[in-house]
């Protein structure tokens, strides 16, 4: 292909990084400068209750949800479709001119099915190629993280860029120690120290077309078990209706999500006091917790954001959302979590709370 072929292709940024490692802020920080004022979203969840693209500022028709599931399996067909009708508004005026599509995946995303993906998909790579392959890692948790899940040791692997996130929380001693861990997994990318999610348009572009040769030997390895996996998928599927369902909610036989609604509005002493000890008795089992909630006098929506045991400063939206769910505003509270029962987190809220409607007890009768 030549330069100038290349060159005509719409770029394309994969945002990607582990539960909890400031993604979300760091795309608002990014499409508040003037550069990414003409660039696309495609915002992937995993759970069926989506939070967080209420929490980017820029909400209009170039930003897309990818809410079937976690990226790298189920939603890839969509991540295909919405990249192809994207292109194909974008022909017929539909939308003005993009200069770049932004796709935030989920935290539990391996990125190499993905980026398979974008480099091999007939139609996309003909009009889409990859500039960058950018990875958050927080400071505070990513060590433990990589050490603990595959998809965060995969995602630094395949980084072009390491945008090492919340070092302002960080010790320095802890800010030293993850940078040494991650250049020994991935020493061909640059690492960016991030504070307060504040990042330039110029960390996350230019980076020039993929190449899994300047990685280590295991990125070539994921991408080649990637094509065989992709041509088994189509061998089997021809002739055949694709029948199989897949849970949006599990990721695995260990991690999966739940939502918690609540229809009144809530105490916040109350409520404030149920998460902390949710946080301090379960903490090594919460891999992360967002949602908007509706407290008691006052009339905006809080956000909340906990990953394991931190429970991150609270900030607020200027209004409640027009899009559903959260036009009821009822508050909404979406788990990710590792070997944690929904009910025991229900019976936490129901103490402190008293706002969920939990099933009876089952009735003791005496044998005597």
């Amino acid at each position: 292909m030549s330069a100038q072929e290349i060159e005509r292709r719409i770029p394309v940024t994969l945002l990607t990084g582990f539960l909890g490692a400031g993604k979300t802020t760091l795309l608002n920080h990014l499409l508040s400068q003037p550069e990414m004022a003409t660039a696309a979203v495609l915002i992937n969840e995993f759970g069926s209750v989506a939070v967080d693209h209420h929490l980017v500022t820029k909400i209009d028709e170039d930003v897309i949800m990818l809410d079937s599931g976690c990226i790298c399996c189920t939603v890839r067909g969509d991540l295909t479709r919405s990249l192809t009708e994207l292109f194909m508004r974008c022909m017929r005026r539909e939308l003005k001119p993009i200069s770049r599509v932004i796709i935030e995946t989920t935290g539990l995303a391996d990125p190499s099915p993905v980026i398979y993906t974008l480099m091999q998909d007939f139609f996309v790579a003909d009009r889409f190629r990859i500039d960058g392959v950018i990875t958050a890692v927080d400071a505070t948790h990513g060590s433990g993280q990589i050490a603990v899940h595959a998809e965060a040791m995969k995602q630094v692997a395949m980084a072009d860029r390491l945008l090492m996130t919340k070092c302002d929380l960080a010790t320095p001693d802890q800010v030293d120690a993850l940078s040494r861990q991650l250049r020994a997994m991935n020493p061909s990318a640059s690492q960016i120290y991030i504070r307060r999610g504040e990042v330039s348009a110029a960390s996350i572009t230019q980076c020039g077309l993929y190449d899994p040769g300047s990685k280590t030997p295991d990125v070539a390895a994921w991408l080649a078990e990637e094509k065989v996996r992709d041509e088994h998928r189509q061998s089997h599927a021809h002739g055949h209706p694709h029948t199989h369902t897949h849970d949006v909610d599990r990721h695995d036989a260990h991690v999966y999500s739940f939502a918690l609604t609540f229809d009144e509005p809530l105490q916040w002493v109350c409520f404030a006091d149920a998460i902390e000890m949710l946080l301090s008795t379960f903490g090594d089992r919460i891999l992360r917790i967002k949602g908007l909630l509706n407290v008691q006098n006052d009339p905006c929506p809080r956000i909340i954001q906990c990953v394991q045991h931190v429970n991150y400063p609270y900030t607020r939206l200027d209004a409640w959302p027009e899009q559903a769910p959260y036009n009821d505003r009822n508050s909404r509270l979406v788990f990710i979590v590792r070997d944690l029962e929904q009910s025991v987190v229900e019976k936490i809220f129901a103490m402190f709370c008293g706002v969920m409607d939990l099933p009876p007890e089952p009735e003791v009768t005496s044998a005597w």
